[in-house]
């Protein structure tokens, strides 16, 4: 289909030069709402084509403003001749029309086309090529305001099909439309921002013409949703950004890929005293002697910890590069340290640091032991998971707590998990061993004195557990071994939330969270006066049942994993496993000593062990003689050192324990007696 081109050409259109920024290309878009912007060289001759898709993309992309337009021009679709029928599939936003010479004449205007090739029926299917090719939306209309194009992107905008919205009204399609205006005032209507529902339009409407007769209306239309939010996103970010770079201690600088400084922060500034305007855009040898940068976003390896030489003073610098889907694309440079003397004066600080926190931590290791947490309470039993369920809701509070259970089962863990769980974990955890300290030093313990209140009393007095647990908690293990006259007092302390030093006159309050424990009854201590009641009452607020280890014993096998691995650990050995015969006999066993006795038995083990695995004969006898008839004797050796057992056994209680006898009875010296006694764990 041949016709002349002459109707399309807009030849007063704007150009520019290679080495125009895109800031221009941003202007000249703006102020005339051209469609395209070619790039011409001195003779005038096309080097390509800016659009407006291809601006924004270098905006996306992070191209700031100053950079020439030349890096981000399209490949130009140019026309020599007046047959340009095989060009109607190409994006009409790239034709560029040239003379004989090459040199250029004009642009298409796509509303021109449209108006010309509506007059002529006989290209209406190269039109609807043309139209639907467009990543623009497309409709028109006649001077009834009746459709006649509706091109393939205005039906995915407006969901309905073309032959559907064509012969309909323009108002039945889209309502709102103002096209009908433009048809009736023959003023265009450009670069007009609208809302569709959730997407934002830019659109053109223009008049179509004939013979200077009004023969219909046409609107193109883009959807520039995702760039406007994109855009509004990259202005916040880029704000934050130089933000955060310029009130940066550091002295940041980063440059492109040619070694052209595109960041440059107000601490750079200051350490090479060269302006921000005046470093932009140069290349930063020029700004920074000595720099590497460039070379580092050449070669892309990174060089850290480089001593570099700066306003006469050596300073550390690393150079890292930009990597943008793996391509090299800038490199960034950082001074670490603004001389020598600082690198010196931080590893000091870091020493002091150091020691400080050392001798902190010795403090608090030495005054509070060590902390258990909840992850500390080995056991996935049901019984153990209700406690560690309870807890947890504990901890939520300041109530206090009694701890009840036999000897060994833990107590003193849960208790301390209840403080590192409560939000009083930032503050002290102090014990007292109630049962360990005599009768008459215990008030001073508690509570501290002033000085002077009795012979011997330190200068300046001493704080007692109470004062020094302030804002904490205070665990109160073996509260049944409590003496009755420091009952009354204790009792005291709590209901007054204050405490009176010995030797004081004046009370000290204090916020303290008490936690206690016993393996007593203190019920029965109650009924015989040894324990007093109301104290029992304030105690016994949130009571917490510690199991014996044989209603758990499904917990054997993780708790022996773990005080193996503590075992090894303090002993300085490696770390041993238990051989299955032998976990099956401790899981026969009752542990009387609960976790405690367990300990110990496998500490026994260990004192034992030739090779790496502790096994059933290293058990101690009284775990091992356990259900004899029952358990499975394997090896000659195990039934050989039961048998010497209850030998040495008989000879003792016929010697009524006289080791000595009992050896000569045996035939065996001294030593050896002994050495069995102990390993067969004989009392």
């Amino acid at each position: 289909m041949n016709f002349s081109i002459d109707n399309f050409v807009i030849t007063k259109t704007a150009t520019c030069n290679q080495d125009d920024s895109l800031e221009k290309a941003a202007k000249i878009f703006y102020c005339d709402k051209t469609e395209n912007l070619p790039v011409l060289d001195e003779q005038d001759g096309v080097l390509g084509v800016i659009t407006r898709k291809s601006l924004a993309q270098a905006i996306l992309a992070g191209a700031r403003l100053q950079t020439p337009m030349i890096n981000f021009m399209e490949e130009a679709i140019i026309i020599k001749s007046e047959d340009f029928s095989h060009h109607l599939d190409c994006s009409l936003e790239r034709i560029v029309v040239v003379n004989d010479d090459s040199q250029y004449m004009g642009t298409i205007s796509s509303t021109d086309l449209i108006s010309t090739i509506m007059e002529r029926e006989f290209i209406i299917g190269e039109v609807n090529s043309i139209l639907d090719s467009s990543e623009s939306s497309i409709i028109a209309i006649d001077t009834d305001e009746k459709i006649i194009v509706f091109n393939k992107a205005a039906e995915k905008i407006l969901k309905m099909p073309a032959w559907k919205a064509i012969g309909k009204h323009i108002h039945e399609v889209s309502p709102r439309t103002p096209l009908p205006e433009v048809l009736k005032t023959g003023e265009s209507q450009k670069g007009v921002i609208f809302q569709y529902k959730d997407q934002v339009f830019i659109t053109n409407r223009t008049p179509m013409f004939k013979n200077e007769t009004i023969i219909g209306a046409v609107t193109i239309f883009q959807d520039i949703t995702e760039l406007t939010t994109e855009l509004g996103r990259i202005k916040e970010n880029q704000k934050n950004f130089e933000t955060i770079m310029n009130n940066s201690y550091d002295a940041i600088v980063m440059v492109n890929s040619e070694g052209i400084i595109t960041m440059y922060n107000d601490a750079m500034e200051k350490t090479t005293g060269i302006v921000k305007g005046k470093a932009m855009g140069r290349h930063v040898s020029e700004v920074i002697e000595n720099t590497r940068l460039h070379v580092v976003a050449k070669t892309g390896k990174a060089e850290i910890g480089d001593v570099q030489r700066m306003d006469n003073k050596d300073v550390v610098v690393m150079c890292l590069p930009i990597l943008e889907e793996e391509k090299v694309v800038g490199a960034l440079g950082k001074i670490i340290f603004k001389g020598i003397q600082e690198i010196n004066q931080l590893t000091s600080k870091i020493g002091q640091l150091s020691n400080e926190v050392a001798y902190y931590k010795d403090v608090v290791m030495r005054n509070q032991g060590v902390c258990f947490t909840l992850e500390s309470i080995i056991g996935r039993s049901q019984i153990m998971e209700e406690l560690k369920n309870i807890v947890l809701r504990v901890a939520r509070s300041n109530s206090t707590v009694l701890i009840r259970g036999e000897s060994g089962t833990g107590k003193e863990l849960f208790a301390s998990a209840i403080h590192y769980t409560s939000q009083r974990n930032k503050e002290p955890y102090v014990k007292v061993n109630c049962a360990a300290i005599p009768e008459n030093l215990l008030e001073s313990e508690l509570f501290g004195y002033t000085e002077g209140a009795f012979t011997g009393a330190k200068k300046g007095g001493k704080k007692g557990k109470f004062e020094l647990a302030n804002k904490g908690t205070i665990f109160l293990d073996e509260i049944g071994d409590m003496p009755l006259s420091m009952q009354v007092k204790l009792l005291r302390a709590l209901q007054e939330k204050a405490i009176e030093p010995i030797g004081g006159s004046a009370s000290i309050p204090v916020n303290v969270r008490i936690i206690a424990a016993t393996n007593r009854n203190l019920e029965e201590l109650i009924a015989n006066k040894l324990f007093r009641s109301d104290l029992y009452y304030r105690l016994n607020v949130i009571q917490l049942e510690i199991p014996p280890l044989r209603e758990h014993k499904e917990d054997i096998p993780e708790l022996v994993d773990y005080l193996l691995r503590k075992l090894c650990s303090s002993m300085g050995c490696r770390i041993y496993e238990i051989e299955q015969q032998a976990l099956k006999q401790l899981l026969k066993y009752d542990w009387p000593g609960n976790i405690r006795e367990l300990e110990n038995v496998l500490e026994h083990c260990l004192n034992f062990v030739e090779g790496n695995i502790v096994e059933f004969g290293h058990l101690p006898c009284h775990i091992r003689n356990l259900n004899f008839e029952d358990h499975e004797m394997t090896t000659l050796k195990d039934k050989l050192e039961l048998a010497e057992q209850k030998v040495i056994e008989w000879a003792l209680k016929e010697c009524q324990g006289d080791k000595m006898k009992a050896a000569r009875v045996l035939g065996i010296s001294r030593a050896s007696i002994y050495q069995k006694i102990d390993k067969y764990g004989l009392r």
